[in-house]
């Protein structure tokens, strides 16, 4: 006889209402992965220390590794999968990673991608350093934080109609002062 209890959970993933029968022991990560197959959501260390397990639970971003499955019964769950339009189409900020090469072997990019979508969706401006601190619970072991940041910050001023401030500056010629000259 088996010693494990299961729970029927019932939450709206990606827009879509949900129902499964899951171990009370089974991580939020493995449901999503193994009952509905939404492989974005990456298992990496499973303590919650990497990020590339995560998610937005009711508007709040969550490692979903260390998130017990029952405990999103009746919650809405946002994978990287939820962020495609309704025809595959890659979001403003999916696009943004590509054309900044922001994407290296991949492993992180979805948690990356979804924290920063909820970060953008706060509306605000943010600056590099703000950026940095709000994307530090994830890990790039292909050290692509420089284009992560980038991409972030381009879409974040197209959501604002607004240029990057390194263009606006490209736009205008450089004139250098003898001080600013290292020799």
């Amino acid at each position: 006889m088996s010693d494990r209890q299961y729970k029927l959970v019932t939450c709206t993933i990606n827009g879509c209402e949900c129902t499964a029968m899951v171990d009370v022991r089974a991580s939020l990560a493995d449901m999503l992965r193994n009952e509905y197959e939404l492989t974005s959501v990456k298992k990496g260390c499973e303590v919650g220390e990497c990020g590339a397990c995560t998610v937005i639970i009711d508007g709040e971003c969550f490692n979903s590794c260390i998130y017990l499955a029952i405990w999103a019964d009746g919650k809405s769950i946002t994978t990287l999968e939820g962020l495609t339009g309704p025809k595959g189409e890659l979001s403003d900020l999916q696009q943004a990673f590509a054309d900044e090469t922001a994407i290296q072997c991949g492993f992180c990019t979805p948690g990356f991608i979804v924290e920063a979508e909820n970060v953008l969706e706060r509306g605000k401006i943010y600056s590099d350093d703000e950026l940095r601190k709000l994307l530090s619970g994830h890990l790039c072991r292909c050290t692509g934080y420089d284009n992560i940041i980038r991409a972030v910050k381009k879409t974040m001023y197209q959501r604002h109609g607004m240029k990057m401030p390194e263009e606006a500056a490209a736009d205008e010629p450089l004139i250098y002062q003898p001080d600013e000259i290292k020799k």
